[in-house]
């Protein structure tokens, strides 16, 4: 929001790489959460971080329960501040036909309605107005800087309340003057994007409709306001992120010491995963059984880390450290499917048919945007996979016998076609093997970008198969490993007491789950 009278554009929606990629500078590798076992079971852990307590529970008071509320509400929109560039705040527009628009309507209308009547008696009757401007003028101050007293002393003088009343009870009180001041004012203090809307005010003929006007564009300005504010709030907050968002989580958990439960639990699923694990490598034939199996917590980590990519968001919790990423992560893993699919789609074609369409670049490129289009929505409940597939098989047909027909080549044969649609519906299969290693290969991507002190800088290297979705799949690997480094930063010394616990106390005393993992 410019002030002092001057114009300044408000903060528009800007393309960003990734939301949080303004943190990818200063993300620490992982290595600074590879501990010792000396500094893992040291005594050096807050005593409100500890995942389990043998204390009974306490009673929680309606304070505190809102306490955690604020925390965790302030906690929440700073970090969508931060991290996502396109955050702005909008007006809610209520839907035409529902109760509330309806009723919003006839109340605003008949208030309209009666000081039109009221401007339009004999003799008129302006005290519904003169709150009107008074309203306004807080309005407008409310836009204006410390330093804009100038501007701040014209406002309070023209749309003096006590004077205009006077000037009222002797008739003499000029309605649209004061209200082309306002105008006039707000042309001054108003956004560029604003401009059109001044100008149809200014064209408006009737007081009651200008007025009502006013009041809509004051709104308009009010958010652009709280916009521009957001933007320059957003380098600092930036700064101040990691800080800012470890302590509220500290002040949430010492109100609700049950608030990382989940996150226990979803880190102690990859323990057991990787004890297992362990297990079964011990049991193998030929393998060396000299030592006891050990953890690393950074491997733990990266693992509960990498089950977000397969998380069924609907239905099951989100750890309570990643609440605030939930909806980034929710989307990252959507995508993800979709590009399983068309690199699983794409492995498919290359070994039926490859041979036929080497050399053909175009035709692979239609084949991927046909597939990703007709793959939109695939998250959906109503969305009908084996039926999409099926088609997309249909059409994979159609487009390589098209492009073969141009060359002046013979079209696959009706046993060919009928095995490669057949081969694209069983995907949706479970254990399907061409999606399992297209699955593997992409767990092995995400796994090496995790290890990386900065992923930006130096991407790992392409597994095979996944060329056709190489663009894509570093750009959502760079999204998907931002989130991570900022929340492994943030949240770090919570996860450091909680591996404490489960790789080495509970190790020593035999109390981890060597049991298979249920999924």
């Amino acid at each position: 929001m410019p002030f002092n009278g001057e114009k300044q554009c408000v903060g528009e929606d800007q393309p960003s790489d990734s939301d949080s990629s303004r943190f990818s500078e200063s993300m620490t590798s992982l290595s600074d959460y590879e501990c010792s076992r000396q500094s893992f079971t040291s005594d050096s852990s807050s005593k409100s971080s500890s995942p389990a307590s043998t204390s009974p529970p306490r009673v929680v008071t309606f304070d505190e329960v809102m306490a955690t509320a604020r925390n965790l509400s302030n906690l929440t929109l700073a970090h969508e501040i931060a991290v996502n560039e396109n955050f702005q705040l909008k007006q809610e527009a209520l839907p035409e036909n529902s109760l509330a628009g309806r009723v919003k309507h006839i109340v605003h209308q008949a208030f309209w309605d009666v000081l039109d009547s009221e401007l339009n008696a004999d003799p008129p009757e302006f005290e519904h107005a003169i709150k009107l401007f008074e309203e306004i003028r807080e309005i407008l101050l409310s836009f204006l800087t410390p330093g804009g007293n100038r501007l701040r002393n014209q406002i309070c003088e023209v749309l003096d309340t006590d004077l205009i009343r006077q000037q009222a009870e002797h008739s003499a009180v000029d309605i649209q003057g004061l209200a082309n001041y306002v105008i006039s004012t707000m042309g001054k203090l108003c956004a560029p994007v604003r401009d059109n809307d001044i100008r149809e005010l200014k064209a408006t003929g009737n007081i009651v409709e200008v007025l009502r006007q006013i009041f809509h564009v004051l709104d308009l300005m009010e958010m652009d306001m709280a916009n521009f504010t957001i933007m320059s709030l957003r380098p600092h907050l930036q700064r101040q992120l990691v800080e800012y968002e470890r302590t509220k989580f500290q002040e949430i958990l010492e109100e609700t010491p049950s608030a990382l439960d989940q996150t226990t639990e979803w880190i102690k699923e990859s323990v057991n995963e990787e004890l297992f694990s362990l297990s079964e490598s011990a049991l193998t034939p030929g393998a060396e059984n000299t030592s006891k199996p050990s953890l690393s917590p950074t491997l733990v980590l990266n693992n509960s880390y990498l089950k977000l990519l397969q998380w069924d968001y609907q239905k099951k919790e989100l750890p309570e450290t990643l609440m605030t990423d939930g909806a980034r992560l929710q989307e990252l893993t959507e995508k993800l499917n979709q590009l399983k699919i068309i690199a699983c789609l794409s492995l498919i074609t290359n070994n039926m048919v490859g041979a036929i369409t080497e050399g053909l670049p175009e035709l692979a490129s239609r084949l991927k945007r046909i597939s990703a289009v007709l793959l939109e929505g695939m998250n959906k409940e109503t969305f009908n996979l084996k039926e999409v597939l099926n088609s997309i098989g249909v059409q994979t047909c159609v487009e390589v016998n098209k492009t073969l027909m141009e060359r002046g080549l013979p079209t696959l044969n009706a046993e060919i076609q009928a095995n490669l649609i057949g081969q694209f519906s069983s995907i949706e299969e479970e254990d399907n093997p061409i999606w399992s290693l297209i699955d593997k290969r992409i767990k092995l991507y995400m796994r090496s970008l995790l290890c990386l002190p900065s992923p930006q800088k130096c991407m790992p290297p392409m597994p095979g198969g996944l060329a056709v979705i190489q663009q894509e799949l570093e750009a959502l690997g760079s999204q998907y490993a931002n989130i991570v480094n900022l929340n492994k930063q943030v949240y770090g010394p919570f996860y450091a007491n909680i591996l404490r616990k489960l790789l080495f106390n509970e190790e020593a005393m035999g109390k981890v789950d060597a049991s298979p993992p249920t999924n």
